[in-house]
């Protein structure tokens, strides 16, 4: 093809970017439904799968997957949540089953409020998706114990997952118990449920060697345990490489088209069980990033190698409410999912992998009745083509895996420009639908805006947490500080005496003895004769740290005591149940007749603080203590105030400037812990906002409880309202159409608009309307939505035009070729330009 050609052939299909409406969801159903792939059915086997997929009721499908976990929302959000994965193009639901939640405490069962699991699958179904129930039980997933209940600990002679006779029995009693309960609600696929797939264990390979033989022995055994349930739909595990039997074993990671080394028996199915949409982060990480675009390149490479079913971990993260999360893990969850923290969409990436799964399924009929043919077209460059002989039936996957350079890539006659490291799909072999490089969909960028109602005066009190004056009866060595405080609460107490004479103490007034600490974790504040001397903390890398700051010692006795913590229990690794925390080694240093070694001396042990204890973050137990005015930042103080139900309907955060490090309660509910002095090498907090659900909220006067650790003061925390009403489009005269203003009819591909234009398109969430123009430039702006400036040359006319096409509606297209930017409004008239809007949405007044 001729440059001139190529140029023309581009034109053409960029005239069809963004030039209609996405269907309505019924009428996309619909469509689906004509796509559908039918199998015969095993026998009577509802859900059964071959080499090629899961097959459910005699069809085949592509599984587009998306992990929202329960826990970490509340079930007032479920509804939204769950519609917002399915507009996206999700058709599955995954979630972990949370055994310490529904299990806390041996033989008492949960399963109201946000552990309703039956509740939260029954909505599932009622959006028409299917699940992935991922039993495990042990889970991981960032999760306080990764799952598993405290009191296993203290069970006699067990060792976590492995072949050990009173792990197995629990185990099996749990997972018994969860299979007989979705059974009894009718929640399987064979009974008219939305339960697809089952996954038992959760990464074993990562510590099967640890257990030798009875690592390989375990694993056979939860296998054949799970099977014998009679779920009736297929069983998981993954990364599990000797997954037993029937069992499949699936991938997780970021890029599974490469690593995963596929199903360990022929008739096994290529399922991906987590495609991570960022990273999880610790307190002390800087932000966490992965693009849309890697996100839509690992799909779409392993879709074109057998791949049908893809899992996001996570869709939703959610919040780690209360003291759920694992050790240093921060209470927000997976922030940079399609959906946020908050449940709203991040643009790009919801709507381009909403997108990716348009352009795969139109390429199902070629992927499931077809065979592939690979094909090498250069170095970094090849092909997949899945095609069916005597039929119209093929799909191409174009790969340009160059990372830095784009290439042309020539197919059957034709020429495709594609961007680095990029993939392109072709439902029909010949046209371009999609590149995973090249977005399309609208970008947003999210505010957090002061509340009018809500901060007006939260007349905070304060009262001060006093060390305990009894202890339990006095141990040699300071107790470890899992088993003392038994998952109740992060804090303990520890508290010894010692008897110091003159000649002990340096006779230099400006020296000073020492107290050290070895700690095994997490962290400890110290005080010496009532006098606060300090704290410090481990990391999520190295728990383990020493304390060391000079205190106060005087003649005669000498109280030392220290407040350790915990931010969690650890959720991953071999033998979790002999982990341990807590102080070690207590040593003061610096007295004249030597180092004094305390460590053996005797030590009185009290759980909990005071406040809790009286649970003074309830209304009733505020009542129990005296609160006063609040002055300089204090340690180890609590604080108190009211504030009134924000305005609007937006999700509410917290900042929380000014303080330390603890935990916010509102109306007696704990949202999660905070810490603010734990900077990133950013210097900045890992997380500063934490979310306040709606439902926890009265319209007016909420108690808000904070347990500040450290010496903050809450003068300037504020509530605020979160919206993504910024919203920006990035179009270039070079993109390719838009895989929406295509559709499968009858089995052939066609464009549902002759418009030829390109255009620049912007959509308002929640029935809102563009209310300014905040940045345009049709030139060669650069930068991101919330963050664009101009580059080299710029049409003077760009924001005229932007307000021209998009002020006071709802939503708004903007033609590139429009005569307003023409001639002597065209700065750079022999370059190809892109147009970068970024716009305003609200309420109409």
């Amino acid at each position: 093809m001729t440059v001139s050609a190529r140029i023309l052939w581009i034109t053409f299909l960029c005239t069809l970017l963004l030039t209609s409406t996405i269907a309505h969801d019924k009428k996309e159903d619909e469509e689906e439904e004509d796509e559908q792939i039918q199998v015969d059915k095993k026998g009577n086997q509802a859900v059964f799968y071959d080499r090629r997929s899961v097959v459910v009721n005699g069809k085949r499908e592509l599984f587009f997957s998306g992990s929202i976990h329960y826990p970490r929302s509340t079930p007032d959000q479920w509804p939204d949540l769950i519609l917002k994965a399915r507009k996206g193009g999700i058709n599955v639901i995954d979630t972990y089953v949370f055994w310490n939640g529904h299990e806390p405490v041996q033989g008492k069962f949960n399963f109201e409020g946000e552990y309703d699991l039956v509740k939260f699958l029954k909505i599932v179904a009622e959006h028409k998706m299917y699940a992935t129930l991922r039993v495990g039980p042990f889970i991981q997933a960032e999760w306080n114990h990764g799952g598993l209940p405290y009191w296993l600990r203290e069970v006699p002679d067990i060792t976590f997952r492995s072949d050990n006779e009173p792990f197995k029995y629990h185990m099996k009693k749990f997972v018994t118990m969860i299979i007989d309960k979705m059974k009894e609600e009718k929640l399987f696929a064979p009974q008219g449920g939305p339960i697809i797939l089952s996954q038992i264990e959760n990464e074993y390979n990562t510590i099967q060697l640890a257990f030798r033989e009875r690592g390989d022995s375990y694993v056979q055994w939860a296998g054949n345990m799970a099977i014998g349930l009679n779920t009736g739909v297929p069983w998981i595990m993954c990364k599990q490489r000797d997954a037993p039997g029937p069992i499949i074993n699936t991938c997780n990671g970021r890029h599974c088209g490469d690593t995963f080394t596929g199903p360990n028996r022929p008739d096994k199915p290529h399922l991906w069980t987590e495609n991570w949409t960022a990273q999880y982060r610790v307190f002390g990480d800087p932000p966490s990033q992965r693009s849309a675009e890697d996100l839509a390149y690992s799909v779409a490479r392993f879709v074109s190698k057998n791949g049908t079913l893809i899992n996001y971990y996570m869709y939703h993260g959610g919040t780690n409410y209360g003291r759920t999360s694992a050790s240093f893990s921060t209470t927000r969850y997976y922030d940079e999912a399609p959906l946020d923290e908050y449940g709203l969409q991040r643009e790009p990436k919801w709507s381009h992998l909403k997108d990716v799964h348009k352009a795969l399924n139109l390429c199902k009929k070629a992927l499931f009745w077809g065979s592939p043919v690979f094909e090498k077209l250069g170095p970094d460059q090849e092909v997949r083509i899945w095609e069916q002989p005597g039929t119209s039936n093929c799909a191409a996957f174009l790969a340009n895996n160059d990372t830095k350079n784009p290439q042309t890539i020539r197919l059957r006659g034709r020429d495709y420009d594609m961007p680095p490291r990029s993939i392109s799909i072709l439902p029909d072999c010949k046209t371009e639908v999609f590149n995973t490089q090249m977005i399309t969909a609208q970008h947003n960028s999210r505010n957090f805006m002061r509340s009018a109602i809500a901060n007006k005066n939260f007349n905070w009190e304060m009262y001060k947490e006093i060390p305990p004056s009894q202890f339990e009866p006095p141990t040699t060595e300071p107790m470890e500080l899992y088993g003392l405080t038994k998952d109740t609460t992060d804090y303990a107490w520890y508290s010894t005496s010692i008897v110091l004479g003159r000649r002990d103490l340096p006779m230099k007034k400006e020296i000073f003895p020492v107290l050290r600490v070895a700690s095994l974790g997490h962290g400890i504040h110290a005080i010496v004769n009532g006098q606060y001397v300090g704290s410090a903390h481990g990391s999520k890398v190295e728990k383990s740290f020493v304390f060391q700051k000079p205190a106060r010692f005087i003649e005669g006795t000498n109280q030392i005591t220290l407040l350790a913590y915990l931010m969690g229990y650890p959720d991953s690794g071999a033998y979790m149940e002999h982990r341990f925390a807590g102080p070690r080694s207590i040593t003061i240093l610096g007295l004249n007749t030597g180092t004094l070694d305390l460590s053996t001396h005797g030590w009185g042990h009290q759980v909990g603080l005071d406040g809790e204890k009286k649970k003074i973050f309830t209304e009733e137990g505020s009542k129990t203590v005296q609160w006063t005015k609040p002055g300089a930042g204090e340690a180890l103080t609590w604080y108190k105030g009211y504030f009134d139900a924000p305005e609007g309907d937006n999700p509410i955060a917290i900042r929380m400037t000014g303080m330390g490090k603890g935990m916010v309660w509102i109306n007696g509910r704990s949202i999660g812990r905070y810490w603010m002095s734990y900077l990133s090498p950013l210097l900045q907090p890992t997380q500063a906002e934490y979310q306040i659900p709606r439902s926890y909220l009265k319209p007016t006067k909420n108690l808000i409880t904070i347990f500040e650790e450290e010496q903050g003061t809450p003068k300037d925390i504020e509530i605020l309202l979160v919206d993504r009403d910024t919203i920006c489009s990035y179009v270039t005269e070079y993109h390719p159409p838009s895989v929406r203003l295509f559709e499968s009819k009858g089995g052939n591909l066609r464009a549902k608009v002759n418009d030829l234009n390109p255009k620049a398109e912007l959509t308002c969430p929640n029935q809102k309307q563009i209310v300014a123009v905040e940045f345009a430039s049709f030139g060669d702006p650069f930068g991101a939505c919330g963050n664009y400036m101009i580059g080299n040359c710029t049409s003077p006319v760009s924001k005229e035009v932007a307000e021209k096409y998009c002020l006071g509606k709802p939503s708004c297209q903007i033609p590139l070729d429009t005569v307003d930017f023409k001639n002597k409004n065209d700065a750079c008239p022999d370059k190809k330009k892109a147009l970068a809007v970024q716009v305003k949405c609200a309420l109409k007044p």
